[in-house]
């Protein structure tokens, strides 16, 4: 469907990940052997805070229809951007149309979110689903995804209070919605999700086969690993990725995350919570 990277750790050049690396994220719009379409030509998207940004700072964002490994301006921006945590994005469209209000990350306040995946047949329960966000961010909604509406679920139920509670319920809600219309298996994916200082990555399917997700090793045990890799001294030592698949051919440097698992990195590392849906 989609590849997607968050970052965070010491003020980062973005183009680091985005166009360095060996299987950068704009190398994967083009050629994605994990992913479930190979190409993801269909938009393009970037999430940053500022450097220096305090708690609750608003968040730049960046989108373009263009296929990411044609889009000059990605080039550019990527190359510009210095920032502590960003999240980019590669579409592949399952449906909605391509046009830049449908890219992501989608923004809320401080909030960015992204997601690879889909909500089965989201014709059936997009009516349901869409009226199910509260009312005052309902004129927030200006795209037509199934990861729009999943987003504004979350914030519905809570997510600036307790961002996995608040993602278990959207879920849950898109499970109950679904299979009261019939949907076998209603939701798909990986998510990501940060207030600009703690990043969720979730990874959960109601088939338990969901897109793939990993995180990097920490730097300081990367660097005991490959001792003669120059290319990792632009990296700090809490610089952290979570990504649709790795970006290098360094073997040991990715950590699958499990299935069914929410995988949470702030400034001490990661940890995984297991992820469990009541519906």
């Amino acid at each position: 469907m989609c590849r997607w990277l968050a970052y965070s750790g010491e003020p980062l050049r973005a183009s680091a990940v985005l166009l360095d690396a060996t299987h950068s994220l704009v190398a994967q719009s083009l050629d994605s052997p994990m992913g479930a379409e190979t190409v993801n030509g269909d938009g393009f998207g970037v999430g940053w805070y500022p450097e220096g940004a305090v708690a609750g700072s608003i968040p730049a964002v960046f989108h373009s229809v263009e296929p990411a490994w044609n889009d000059e301006n990605v080039r550019e921006l990527s190359r510009s951007i210095e920032s502590p945590l960003f999240f980019s994005h590669v579409r592949a469209a399952a449906g909605p149309p391509i046009q830049r209000t449908n890219c992501h990350p989608f923004r809320w306040e401080n909030w960015l979110f992204m997601h690879n995946g889909f909500l089965a047949e989201f014709a059936k329960v997009k009516r349901d689903l869409t009226f199910a966000i509260d009312p005052s961010l309902y004129p927030h909604v200006t795209g037509t995804t199934d990861s729009e509406v999943l987003f504004h679920l979350a914030i519905t139920h809570g997510l600036a209070d307790d961002p996995v509670a608040a993602l278990t319920a959207a879920v849950d809600q898109v499970e109950r919605v679904g299979r009261d219309q019939g949907v076998l298996f209603p939701m798909q994916g990986t998510i990501a999700v940060t207030d600009g200082a703690t990043i969720w990555a979730l990874r959960y399917s109601s088939q338990g086969r969901s897109r793939t997700l990993f995180h990097s090793r920490d730097v300081p045990t990367i660097r005991e690993m490959y001792p003669e890799a120059e290319r990792l001294s632009q990296f700090g030592d809490h610089a952290q990725l979570v990504v649709s698949e790795p970006l290098n051919d360094l073997p040991g440097l990715f950590i699958e995350v499990p299935e069914s698992t929410i995988a949470i990195l702030d400034r001490e590392g990661y940890h995984h919570e297991p992820f469990r849906s009541a519906a």
